[in-house]
């Protein structure tokens, strides 16, 4: 049975494509858009289960679109996606208040069970970033 709405924010239309493919088999309506306006009034306006952001999204008042979103709308399910595997960046939208984060360069693997997880109200950190995590531990 498919659940209710996601909305995707990335300013990058070939991911935006790719994520709604891995993701309209699980949702209803898959929403997209495309920039932080677009991102914020389509959120106030749908009220979507689940939104999907790319970390990278220009950003006018907040640290990261994850603080923003959080702050804007506090009940909402959140998942990162992201080229970034800094721990700060990924420690920065978990405190932020969101419920995954999935690199863009696994989320062929990792967005669908990203999403199962935080659906139910657990968290959901990609395999990868722990692995990154300790290895730059390891060598720093």
């Amino acid at each position: 049975m498919k659940q209710g709405k996601v909305l995707l924010a990335d300013n990058h239309q070939n991911m935006l494509a790719g994520v709604r493919n891995l993701l309209e088999d699980i949702f209803e309506t898959v929403f997209m858009v495309a920039d932080e306006v677009s991102l914020m009034e389509a959120a106030e306006k749908l009220k979507p289960d689940l939104i999907v952001a790319d970390l990278s999204l220009p950003v006018t008042k907040e640290i990261n679109i994850a603080r923003r979103l959080k702050k804007a709308f506090p009940a909402i399910r959140l998942i990162i996606l992201s080229v970034h595997d800094e721990r700060t960046a990924i420690n920065e939208c978990i405190e932020a208040g969101a419920m995954g984060y999935v690199f863009k360069r696994t989320a062929v693997n990792d967005l669908v069970p990203a999403v199962n997880a935080v659906m139910k109200g657990s968290m959901y950190i990609s395999p990868l970033i722990e692995q990154t995590i300790v290895k730059t531990d390891k060598t720093a």
